[in-house]
C-alpha cells in the first residue's frame, strides 16, 4: 500500500512540473509572436501544453527535456499554435 500512496504523490508533481513548464512554453511562444500581453497565464498553460503535442508530433522529441517534454519542440509547436488561433480570432474580429 505504501507503494500506491508514493505513485499517486509523484503523478501529481509531475502534473505540476508539466503545467509549470506549460505556462513557460506558452508565455515563451506569446513573446516570440508578439501576442504574449494579450494572453492571461491560463491561455499560456493551454498553449503551452497544447503547442507541446502538436510540436513533439511533428517534428519528434530531440533537444532538452523538462517534465516530460521537448523543449524546442514544444515552443515551435506553441508559436504555430499562437499564430494560428491569432489569425482565427483575428478574421472573426474583423467580420
Amino acid at each position: 500500500m505504501d507503494i500506491i500512496i508514493h505513485r499517486k504523490d509523484n503523478g501529481g508533481k509531475i502534473m505540476i512540473w508539466s503545467l509549470i513548464v506549460g505556462a513557460i512554453i506558452g508565455a515563451i511562444a506569446g513573446a516570440i509572436t508578439n501576442r504574449g500581453e494579450s494572453m492571461g497565464w491560463i491561455s499560456n498553460i493551454i498553449a503551452g501544453l497544447i503547442g507541446s503535442a502538436i510540436g513533439q508530433a511533428l517534428l519528434g522529441q530531440w533537444g532538452p527535456s523538462l517534465a516530460g517534454m521537448a523543449i524546442i519542440p514544444s515552443i515551435i509547436g506553441a508559436v504555430i499554435l499562437v499564430l494560428v488561433v491569432s489569425m482565427v480570432f483575428g478574421m472573426r474580429a474583423k467580420q
